[in-house]
């Protein structure tokens, strides 16, 4: 019986589709690339440091210095290190949650922190975020009508009935359905809750999903469910994901490229067969050296290396409860 990791990783490997094992010029590959959604432009954050004394002046941190990328519609990014290597830091700048020391983000066309706060507000309905934790990104209180329909209210100028409307197509998207919009979040298993949260990130219509470790949190049969979810609506619905992980595996499996961060500066960038199969950085090589059974003879770094998956492929779209 196939696992998921096998359905997951057979869907990326298409010869005319897939960037990781094309195998045109660069002509070729160059005129059929998209368009660039999001630019990431000599991105630097650095953060105050609470003083150690009240003589001399404040330490700082330097969490992100000099990040370039471009990441084209349609395709998906694995941002991918070690706790404290900038991630989520990366995250939230490309969010506009934060303002960025120097540098720009570039969505759509748009200079994200160069807006003001009601052309930002306009701009967020293309680019939402799906967070780690689905309970903790939930409210337990409000019903998941509520909760999906959220970022919608908070743009304003969309009417109840079209609301309701889209939560519902975003539900049934996802795999659940308009019974489950009076429903509250404990009614919901772990995989069920990071559906509801992938769907109040899609009821705006964005092109951009940015996915702050979205399966960690979950149960292993469960991450398969959820990844397979996600690759099917970029499919289906032309989304672009930009995928903070710490997982190479799960990257490895969802992602085209790959940004690797080590202590806020990129140290490797490039396709991701290219930089999981062959990483030429020796941080990037102890990360894939650090995976379950990366140390086989006869095996690529990186490859095969994720502990095999027990949910089967016919399991795929349902969530146990």
């Amino acid at each position: 019986m196939s696992t998921a990791r096998d359905t997951l990783a057979s869907a990326r490997t298409s010869p005319q589709t897939d960037p990781r094992t094309d195998g045109h010029t660069d002509a070729q590959t160059d005129a059929q690339t998209p368009p660039a959604l999001l630019q990431v432009e000599s991105l630097a954050k650095r953060y105050t440091l609470p003083r150690a004394s009240i003589v001399g002046a404040a330490p700082e941190l330097q969490a992100l210095a000099g990040i370039d990328f471009t990441l084209h519609r349609g395709r998906s990014l694995g941002v991918v290190g070690e706790s404290g290597s900038g991630k989520s830091t990366l995250a939230r700048l490309v969010m506009a949650l934060e303002a960025p020391t120097a540098g720009r983000v570039v969505f759509d066309g748009q200079d994200l922190h160069a807006l003001g706060s009601a052309a930002l507000r306009r701009a967020r309905a293309g680019f939402q975020m799906v967070f780690q934790d689905p309970y903790g990104s939930l409210d337990p209180r409000r019903r998941v009508g509520q909760t999906v329909t959220e970022p919608l209210a908070l743009l304003g100028g969309v009417p109840a009935a079209e609301r309701r409307e889209r939560a519902v197509e975003v539900l049934e998207a996802v795999g659940l359905g308009a019974a489950d919009l009076d429903k509250v979040p404990h009614e919901f298993s772990g995989g069920q809750r990071q559906r509801i949260a992938i769907a109040r990130a899609l009821v705006t219509r964005p092109k951009l999903i940015v996915a702050d470790e979205p399966v960690s949190a979950l149960d292993v049969s469960v991450q398969a469910q959820v990844l397979n979810l996600m690759q099917d609506l970029q499919d289906r619905w032309g989304i672009t994901y930009l995928f903070i992980s710490h997982d190479l595996a799960v990257v490895d499996l969802v992602c085209d490229e790959v940004l690797v961060l080590q202590h806020g500066h990129a140290v490797e960038h490039g396709a991701a067969a290219e930089v999981l199969r062959a990483p030429r950085h020796p941080y990037t090589q102890r990360l894939l050296a650090a995976l379950p059974g990366a140390g086989r003879p006869g095996s690529a770094p990186g490859a095969e290396s994720a502990p095999p998956t027990p949910a089967a492929a016919s399991s795929l779209r349902g969530d146990a409860r």
